[in-house]
């Protein structure tokens, strides 16, 4: 009997050994964290903030990519298949995504987070309206119908604005905390605590902008990118060396000749030209019109040795490229 009893004990000992040797909280680390891909390097800073070490997060486009002229590989379908949730910019920025998600299904749990901004219509929205000009004008706007019918009538470049992003943060607070309740508390917080850095930046892009006089604020880019900026900021997107919202249109040789006589006509000092188009078309303008060139991020963040690392450096070194422009 005594045997027996023993046998008990010794096997007890050993269940509760190994139950002290197995990984702490078990049940939540072998749970996968969310698993979110993003298109732009822009976003993916955005939602890092939001989203912490809580997430799995990878980026469609790499650090210095062209967005409208991006071009999916089978790698970045393999991620997009895999996704828990995909978050986008929207607002027919993302061309390639359309055969993305038909080639993958992935048509569930995916964001446009230009829903959450009051969109202006594009250039070539305001060319089939007929007789407007260059500026933007605020338009309502209703998605309804899908991502594709943004194409070309909206200006997609809502980031460029930090008000726009401000927006944006909530709508990714949300949709991850219902995807992973368990961590809500922990993505609401992580918001709370971004928004006041956006609200802060944005405050002082406004002080920072007021150093230029009102004549200056004219802005003349390598594509019409600059209108929630100049909206948001009491700028002029005076015009553009290719007269659309994308750079994959092309300029004719009237629309050139019509940009410098306007540079030269409205006294503009500056051509600022985004990292990631080439410089050859906005060179000939400026060395044509004395107007001098200068570089700043568009479509992407730099790399982590670079001056545009997070949103934030991004915002500040542009707004900063442009008070060295204009301001006298």
């Amino acid at each position: 009997m005594k045997r027996i009893y023993y046998f008990i004990i010794f096997v007890l000992l050993i269940l509760t050994l190994g139950a002290c040797n197995s990984p702490i909280n078990e049940a939540t680390t072998s749970d996968a964290p969310l698993n979110v891909v993003t298109t732009t390097s822009i976003v993916n800073d955005v939602v890092s903030n939001v989203g912490g070490d809580m997430i799995h997060l990878e980026s469609l486009l790499p650090v210095g990519t062209n967005p409208h002229s991006f071009s999916a590989t089978p790698q970045d379908m393999a991620k997009l298949a895999d996704a828990d949730l995909l978050i986008a910019n929207g607002a027919g920025l993302e061309l390639f995504l359309a055969d993305m998600i038909e080639n993958t299904g992935a048509d569930s749990n995916i964001i446009y987070l230009s829903e959450a901004n009051d969109l202006i219509a594009s250039a070539h929205s305001h060319d089939e309206d007929n007789d407007h000009d260059h500026e933007a004008e605020e338009t309502e706007h209703d998605h309804e119908e899908g991502e594709d019918d943004d194409h070309d009538e909206f200006d997609p470049h809502t980031w460029i604005s930090p008000k726009n992003v401000i927006e944006w943060v909530n709508v990714i607070a949300d949709e991850l905390s219902r995807l992973d309740p368990e961590n809500a508390t922990f993505y609401q917080a992580n918001a709370t605590t971004y928004l006041a850095e956006l609200n802060d930046l944005d405050a002082w892009v406004e002080e920072s902008v007021a150093t230029i006089p009102v004549e200056n604020r004219k802005l003349v880019t390598d594509h019409l990118l600059f209108g929630y900026f100049c909206r948001d900021y009491g700028f002029e997107q005076a015009g553009a060396v290719i007269q659309s919202s994308s750079t994959l249109a092309e300029p004719s040789a009237q629309e050139l000749a019509e940009l410098e006589e306007l540079i030269e006509h409205e006294g503009v000092k500056a051509i600022f030209v985004g990292n990631t188009v080439s410089s050859e078309l906005s060179q000939r303008i400026a060395d044509d019109t004395g107007a001098q060139l200068y570089f700043f991020y568009s479509g992407s963040l730099s790399d982590q040795d670079g001056d545009a690392k997070t949103y934030v450096d991004y915002i500040k070194y542009n707004v900063n490229t442009i008070i060295n422009a204009l301001a006298e």
